[in-house]
């Protein structure tokens, strides 16, 4: 799905694909990354944990696999939002079974329009979510307005390799091969077409850098990972 600039807006069209993909949303994260993302998480966690957050809030949650790696900081409590109930509703059922409903709440929510009132969370974190996005600016700027001062942001999205012959296959793979595997698994044409492009327009590296530090974050760094595959930002309010 490219997404348009129609009636629906992106906003909508975003809710809709992934609520269509959310009963094999994780699995085909898993699989079509080779199960590197869970190494993603991994690093992701362990430099939010260097400041050591008590109340996190988990952005563009999907599933909830970032707020269930955070507890890794031992934080008191995570809350999820995402725009997607479907997604939202596979995540529950997941915290539901591994008994986590104390420490993590998950529930339907819009990120560029959080209901939280300002600085309530020590830290605001999103893997994956931010290129989705309809008003980039508003949602960082959502991010920044509930964080304590002196809390973090850590953002982990994907970027694009830009060495040979890394980046060759990775246009590849993103381009074609992507796409087929996730239509046959998910049954949803266009959800994976949609993952290439968005990625391809997405202000990575240092242009990302850049837009936190204009939204009002300071200390900002990013780290690649996987030849540049994708990238933590983070940066401090």
């Amino acid at each position: 799905m490219a997404v348009t600039k129609n009636n629906t807006g992106k906003k909508q069209q975003v809710k809709t694909m992934f609520n269509n993909i959310a009963h094999r949303y994780d699995f085909l994260n898993h699989f079509l990354s080779a199960g590197i993302d869970y190494s993603w998480r991994r690093k992701a966690i362990n430099i939010l944990g260097k400041n050591h957050p008590k109340t996190i809030l988990d952005v563009a949650t999907g599933t909830g696999d970032l707020a269930i790696a955070a507890l890794k900081i031992k934080p008191e409590k995570v809350i999820g939002i995402d725009i997607a109930a479907d997604m939202v509703e596979v995540g529950l059922q997941k915290i539901k079974k591994k008994k986590l409903q104390d420490i993590i709440h998950l529930e339907t929510g819009d990120s560029e329009n959080l209901k939280f009132p300002f600085e309530s969370f020590d830290a605001v974190m999103v893997a994956f979510g931010v290129r989705n996005f309809e008003d980039l600016q508003k949602g960082l700027s959502e991010m920044h307005r509930v964080l304590k001062p002196g809390g973090q942001v850590l953002i982990l999205e994907f970027s694009q390799p830009s060495k040979f012959p890394v980046k060759q296959f990775y246009n590849f793979y993103f381009r074609f091969i992507l796409p087929f595997l996730g239509k046959i698994i998910s049954g949803d044409k266009s959800a994976y077409t949609y993952l290439h492009d968005s990625v391809e327009v997405f202000p990575y590296g240092e242009n990302f850098l850049e837009i936190l530090k204009q939204t009002g974050f300071k200390n900002t760094f990013h780290k690649s990972l996987t030849f540049g595959i994708a990238s933590i930002y983070s940066g401090i309010k």
